[in-house]
C-alpha cells in the first residue's frame, strides 16, 4: 500500500509559490527561458493539481525580499482551505527583527507563519548568512520559534553549515537540495557540502526543486537519482520532506510529473520512511496542524 497516498492527513507538498504580477513585479523572471513564469500562479491554478496527486496541505514560500509579500500571504493562509503554513521574508540584518516577526504573528493570519527565508543565492558575499549582523537576525528568528529556509547555491553551503553550527537552536531547511548542477551531472564538490551540513541534527532538506537544476527538456529521475540518493543517505527520511517548487517546476514539468518522481525516487524506501518524506518531516519541522495528522506525526522539531 501507497503509505503516504493513503493517510487520513495525505502529502505536504512543503514548498510552493503564488504571485500576482498586478500586485507585484517578481523581478527574478526574466529573459525568454523564464517567459512561461511571467504571469499569475494562484492557489486556484495549484489547488487541482495538488488534490488530484493526493496533496492535503502545503507551505507557501516567499518569492522575492519585500515586507509586504508575507503579510499577504499570511493572509491568503488563513483564507485558505490548502495552505497550512508561510514562510515568509523579513529583513535579518535589521536591528528591529524581533518586532517585525512579532509583528507579522499578530496581523491577519499571523498564526500561519512558520518559517522565514532570505534569497541567499542572489547574495555575492558566499559568506554572507555568518555576517554578524545576519547572525543576530537567525538567532531572533531562532528566538521566535520559527525555521529558517536556505535557498543557496552550492559555493554557499559552508557558510550555511557554520551558520547552523553557531547556532545549534535554529532549525535550517535546505531548499532544492541544494541547488547541484544536475544538468551537467556534477556530483562533487556539492555532495561533499551537504554531507557536513546534514551532519548536525539542526538541518533538515527538501527533496524539491530539482527538475529545474536538470535539463528541463531531457531529464529523467535517473538523472536525479544520484543527487536524490545522496540527501537521502546523509538526513535520511526523517530530515527528507518532499516540495513541488510549483509553479516554478512548470519550467521542466508538470506537478504530476514532479511528484512521481518523487515517489520513484523514494520507491525503495520502507512504507513508514516514505509517510516521513512525503507528509511527517514537514509537519515536524514545520509544526504544521493539519485536520486528520495524528499527535505522532506533529511531535517537537528536530532542533
Amino acid at each position: 500500500m501507497d503509505t503516504e497516498a493513503n493517510t487520513a492527513e495525505g502529502v505536504i507538498d512543503a514548498h510552493h509559490h503564488v504571485w500576482d504580477l498586478s500586485v507585484r513585479d517578481q523581478d527574478w523572471i526574466t529573459g525568454p527561458e523564464l517567459a512561461p513564469l511571467r504571469r499569475d500562479f494562484a492557489l486556484a491554478d495549484l489547488e487541482p493539481e495538488a488534490r488530484a496527486a493526493g496533496v492535503s496541505a502545503t507551505v507557501l514560500v516567499q518569492t522575492i525580499d519585500v515586507p509586504q509579500e508575507t503579510p499577504e500571504f499570511l493572509a491568503l493562509a488563513r483564507d485558505s482551505d490548502l495552505v497550512a503554513g508561510v514562510v515568509g521574508w523579513t529583513d535579518l540584518t535589521s536591528p528591529g527583527v524581533a518586532r517585525a516577526l512579532a509583528a507579522l504573528r499578530e496581523g491577519p493570519g499571523g498564526e500561519y507563519l512558520v518559517g522565514i527565508r532570505h534569497q541567499v543565492q542572489g547574495e555575492a558575499d558566499p559568506r554572507w548568512l555568518v555576517r554578524p549582523d545576519v547572525l543576530r537576525g537567525l538567532a531572533a528568528v531562532a528566538e521566535a520559534g520559527l525555521v529558517y529556509d536556505l535557498v543557496v547555491r552550492p559555493h554557499q553551503l559552508a557558510a550555511a553549515q557554520e551558520a547552523a553550527q553557531l547556532l545549534p537552536g535554529l532549525t535550517f531547511v535546505l531548499d532544492h537540495v541544494g541547488k547541484p548542477p544536475i544538468a551537467t551531472g556534477e556530483l562533487r564538490p556539492w555532495a561533499e557540502a551537504v554531507r557536513l551540513l546534514a551532519s548536525l541534527p539542526n538541518t533538515v532538506c527538501k527533496l524539491s526543486g530539482m527538475v529545474t537544476e536538470a535539463d528541463w527538456d531531457g531529464w529523467s529521475v535517473e538523472d536525479l537519482r544520484p543527487y536524490a540518493d545522496t540527501v537521502l543517505d546523509a538526513f535520511g527520511p526523517r530530515r527528507l520532506m518532499f516540495g513541488s517548487d510549483w509553479p516554478v517546476s512548470r519550467l521542466a514539468a508538470t506537478y504530476a510529473e514532479v511528484i512521481a518522481a518523487a515517489r520513484e525516487l523514494t520507491a525503495t524506501l520502507h512504507p513508514a520512511e516514505r509517510h516521513e518524506v512525503f507528509t511527517r518531516t514537514a509537519l515536524r519541522t514545520y509544526g504544521l496542524t493539519v485536520t486528520g495528522s495524528s499527535q505522532a506525526d506533529q511531535e517537537a522539531p528536530c532542533a
